[in-house]
């Protein structure tokens, strides 16, 4: 199935995008788009570990029709989320299914308990930084070195989650 939603099925991106948990079952193709996404990808063995061992990770991906076009993963400790990665299959960017994915993120994040959320991004990212500045995200620093691939620096975001009673005009 390599490609994606371009693997045969051109009315696969008309498709409504759906989002559900991510299963091991997923692994294949999300391990398709992480390679294609990323210099430094995870292993297929710390997806099994995020999925099956460590109870803070809460990991979704979206479709488009049956077809994972995306996921992204967080943990939730306490009140705060950290978005750990967020990938779109190549073939189908541009479409703002990032954007949706990390608002889809971001409402789950808030329903278990997150009252804000941070994220690292390389210094070099321009698109995703725009991304993330437009769902409410800051800069707050930088991690020098973060990535190890090429030393870059990774630019540290955060954004507060809009409280409940706020959104329903109860302040």
């Amino acid at each position: 199935m390599a490609g994606g939603a371009a693997s045969g099925r051109d009315d696969a991106v008309t498709d409504p995008l759906g989002y559900r948990k991510m299963v091991l079952e997923d692994l294949d193709r999300v391990m398709e788009i992480e390679h294609q996404s990323f210099t430094l990808p995870w292993s297929r063995e710390a997806y099994e570990a995020e999925l099956t061992k460590n109870h803070f990770a809460k990991y979704l991906v979206a479709t488009l029709g049956d077809v994972v076009v995306g996921y992204a993963g967080m943990w939730v400790i306490l009140d705060e989320a950290h978005i750990t990665n967020i990938a779109i299959d190549p073939s189908v960017r541009g479409r703002q299914l990032g954007e949706r994915l990390m608002r889809e993120m971001m409402a789950w994040s808030m329903a278990n308990g997150a009252e804000r959320m941070t994220l690292e991004v390389r210094v070099s990212n321009l698109p995703a930084q725009k991304l993330y500045d437009k769902l409410g995200f800051q800069s707050y620093g930088i991690r020098k070195g973060y990535y190890t691939d090429n030393n870059e620096d990774a630019m540290i975001m955060w954004a507060e989650m809009p409280r409940a009673d706020a959104e329903l005009g109860m302040e």
